[in-house]
């Protein structure tokens, strides 16, 4: 039976080859860990952060989801009941999300759904089956009126989607006390289109130079994060947490390279040698539909004084690993066969 994620971003296809997970695989004794949202970018780097480290992966998406990925309707109590019957895994990583505060402010229900009732769900499974449960949460529980924030700072979100992940924090906690939460900012990484990250889709913005200018916020701080970096911090905390039991509760994780998206286009602009003049810093808070938090830097200590973090990836070269094969002359090509 194929239990593992394959490795969906089309050019990262190119250089590993697909996991697959057998009965054999599973007798010699390595930990499983079951990834929610293994579609997703930040699932994919789950995926393959924990396979790279011997463990067994199990994928699941719903939508999206592959040959190689176990299709589970994570609102749906008796199918996610059933899937941790049967894989029993030793670690669930719930990446699965909605994670656009925009979408989540016009389609409310359903989001609450995901992102409250489902994360619900698979605590209760976990602690009932004896799995470490690992919740991926985000620094938009703050109000980002006095950053940074510590992991016992009082979380206030402005939106339903802040609100919605505090709620399946609360979840989580209640559910399965031995559960650890993972606090993260914005992210991106090896995206299958520039457009899965509000990060990678600023290289369309870059690439308007010859059309007319293009105003980028210049207001909101951001702390872009490479979701590669996120998954080596789960799975260092998922590895600890499983030997010592005090690895519990609250962590933040976050990129260093305090950025409002102008900054980030213009850093974007100069990896790749490209005009950036077009790019115009709009100085006044964007219209949305859903309000942001100004500055919600997190402080990590906590992970960093248990030597549980990585040293995040500079953000100019993680974003050129990400968009290179997305350069029009496609002379990655070359560095993938030769």
């Amino acid at each position: 039976m194929l239990l593992c994620s394959a490795s969906v971003s089309l050019h990262f296809d190119l250089l590993m080859c697909v996991l697959l997970c057998t009965q054999e695989e599973l007798l010699v004794g390595a930990p499983r860990v079951l990834v929610t949202g293994a579609t997703g970018l930040l699932g994919r780097a789950v995926c393959r952060e924990f396979h790279s480290a011997g463990w067994t992966v199990i994928g699941t998406g719903y939508r999206r989801a592959r040959p190689r990925l176990l299709r589970c309707d994570l609102t749906d109590e008796d199918a996610v009941r059933g899937l941790l019957h049967e894989y029993k895994p030793d670690v669930i990583v719930h990446c699965a999300a909605e994670r656009r505060p925009d979408v989540m402010e016009r389609h409310t229900e359903a989001a609450v759904n995901l992102n409250v009732h489902a994360t619900s769900t698979l605590a209760k499974e976990a602690a009932t089956c004896g799995a470490l449960f690992l919740y991926i949460s985000t620094d938009y529980v703050f109000d980002g009126r006095n950053p940074p924030y510590g992991e016992d700072d009082s979380p206030n979100p402005l939106n339903v989607y802040g609100r919605s992940k505090l709620e399946g924090e609360r979840e989580t906690l209640r559910h399965c006390p031995g559960a650890v939460v993972l606090r993260v900012p914005v992210l991106f990484g090896e995206v299958e289109s520039v457009t899965e990250s509000v990060v990678t889709s600023l290289y369309l913005k870059v690439q308007e130079a010859s059309e007319e200018s293009c105003t980028l916020d210049h207001v909101l701080q951001r702390f872009p994060t490479d979701a590669r970096d996120v998954a080596a911090v789960c799975r260092k905390l998922s590895e600890r947490a499983r030997q010592d039991p005090s690895i519990r509760g609250i962590f933040h994780f976050s990129g260093k390279e305090q950025m409002t998206k102008y900054e980030m286009a213009v850093a974007i602009a100069q990896a790749f040698n490209l005009p950036s003049s077009h790019l115009i810093p709009l100085t006044e808070q964007p219209a949305a539909s859903a309000l942001r938090p100004i500055n919600s830097q997190l402080n990590c200590s906590r992970l960093e004084l248990l030597n549980l973090s990585v040293e995040p990836r500079p953000f100019t070269s993680a974003i050129i690993d990400c968009l290179w094969p997305f350069t029009p002359d496609k002379r990655w090509r070359q560095t993938v066969f030769h």
